[in-house]
């Protein structure tokens, strides 16, 4: 009997291994970043998305677009982009599907900037012309949920489901909460980005750059500084920061402790920064980890029986 058992345990040892296995291949693959840059030329006219791997390897995903600014994942892996013609600040947003191929989600905006998705698949976007902030139901059916705003630039939502958005009062707003003032005295707010804590990161300036941190109760603390004409900002599912920092041509990388180094370099003048949604588990990992907790019960089932 004490054979059958340890071939019990042998078999939990290996169906547990794959199992963790293919939850490990399946739902910690490496997330690509994505970067909005604009090139020089009459009005920044020359616009490329250029993708970045774990690794730092750069490949352009598209170019020669309107100069982009906002970027945004849906669940689905589509890349949703907000784009504006620097000389009378049309614009639009544009919908990329994985392979590069193009959409035109929405039109007949004014200088549209932040891009934000809520769990429901809606999509916020900053109208900095007009003032407002748009949400756009997943079938492109538009409706105001603020205005009055300040040339609004940065969207992000917390894990409440909470929309916060910054403007150029130097004001971060709780959209969602009456459009409550969370923190105030900032010099040009230009994005925002939450941690799997719930702080709130916030990059702040224009030559002369700080990134600040709030926990959830609105206490403020230095995160990083030195960075100049910075833009974008965006975690990645391992919670480490990243920044484009204009000044130097690159994107630095945080620890969650602060810790930087050079993640890319080379790039042209960047906006908004925007990671890959984590892909679901395949259905193979999903069939091994219910395998594995089968073999775990009639395992100690066993066991108990001859105890």
């Amino acid at each position: 009997m004490k054979t059958k058992i340890s071939k019990c345990v042998s078999l939990v040892r290996g169906v547990v291994l794959a199992g963790a296995v293919g939850l490990i291949s399946s739902g910690v693959q490496g997330q690509n970043l994505f970067v909005a840059g604009v090139g020089s030329g009459p009005y920044n006219s020359s616009g490329r998305i250029t993708q970045i791997t774990p690794g730092g390897a750069q490949s352009t995903f598209v170019q020669g677009q309107v100069p982009p600014f906002g970027l945004a994942f849906d669940h689905a892996g589509n890349l949703f982009v907000s784009e504006f013609n620097s000389q009378d600040g049309s614009g639009y947003i544009v919908e990329y599907d994985p392979s590069g191929s193009l959409h035109v989600f929405a039109n007949m905006l004014s200088h549209p900037a932040g891009l934000a998705f809520d769990n429901a698949g809606n999509l916020f976007e900053a109208d900095s012309g007009s003032g407002n902030i748009y949400r756009f139901t997943p079938d492109g059916v538009r409706s105001t949920i603020a205005s009055g705003l300040n040339g609004p630039t940065a969207l992000a939502l917390n894990g409440a489901g909470y929309l916060f958005a910054t403007d150029n009062s130097g004001n971060i707003y709780n959209i969602s909460q009456g459009r409550q003032i969370f923190a105030s005295g900032l010099s040009y707010p230009s994005a925002l980005a939450f941690d799997g804590a719930g702080d709130l990161f916030v990059m702040s300036g224009t030559y002369n750059c700080t990134i600040y941190k709030y926990s959830p109760d609105g206490v403020q603390s230095t995160f990083a500084s030195g960075l100049s004409y910075s833009y974008g900002l965006a975690f990645n599912s391992a919670g480490d920061l990243f920044a484009a920092d204009n000044g130097s041509h690159s994107i630095y990388k945080y620890t969650p402790d602060g810790t930087q180094s050079t993640f890319a370099s080379g790039l042209p003048y960047s906006y908004g920064l925007a990671f890959q949604s984590v892909p679901e588990p395949s259905p193979l990992a999903l069939l091994a980890a219910g395998a594995s907790a089968m073999a775990v019960r009639r395992c100690n089932a066993w066991r108990r029986s001859f105890a």
